[in-house]
């Protein structure tokens, strides 16, 4: 469990951070980036919950998400050794997020368009988080590509993660009755 007695160390007023196994890296580092954007979806997430207290089942799989998210940023945080045992993400949780997409997907109609973010409120705050962890994916690709390794399922949870939040978004919408849809080249 984590125990925080005390909150500023100094330790990073150099411009670096401590990674789970005890390893700095340097603040603007990659993988730290891709760990403070999933940080930053589940921000996002709160600020959603708070127009979902009215829709528990939900609201419930956001409080999951957000939960979750402290798992995966755990996972990214820490890189791939045999010398550290780390909190991953595991493919169970991949799977109960594509669940609960096929679930919350099921009663919403196709959609004919691209939706806008906005709507209800929730729809809109889940936008912007869905926004922030397609940019958690894209920097968990470019830290790939310099050299970083992370798990399959990692990998796999961010995509389905921002999957969910989109359906999540057209549930919030009255089950996408007041999704807001692009109409091409309307105001040329």
């Amino acid at each position: 469990m984590v125990k925080l007695n005390k909150i500023y160390t100094r330790t990073g007023d150099d411009g670096s951070t401590q990674l789970a196994d005890g390893s700095r890296r340097a603040k603007h580092d990659q993988r730290i980036a891709v760990y403070g954007a999933v940080d930053e979806a589940n921000a996002a997430l709160g600020i959603a919950r708070l127009y979902t207290q009215d829709q528990p089942d939900l609201d419930g799989v956001l409080e999951r998400l957000q939960n979750d998210f402290f798992d995966l940023g755990a996972d990214l945080a820490t890189p791939e050794t045999d010398a550290f045992e780390a909190l991953r993400i595991t493919p169970a949780q991949v799977k109960r997020l594509e669940d609960e997409i096929d679930t919350m997907n099921e009663p919403i109609a196709p959609l004919n368009s691209f939706v806008l973010p906005g709507g209800e409120p929730a729809a809109a705050h889940l936008h912007l988080a869905r926004t922030i962890i397609r940019n958690a994916e894209r920097l968990l690709s470019a830290a790939s590509e310099g050299g970083d390794v992370f798990s399959d399922a990692a990998r796999q949870y961010i995509n389905r993660a921002s999957d969910l939040l989109f359906v999540a978004a057209r549930a919030a919408n009255a089950n996408g009755q007041k999704d807001v849809l692009w109409v091409p080249g309307a105001n040329r």
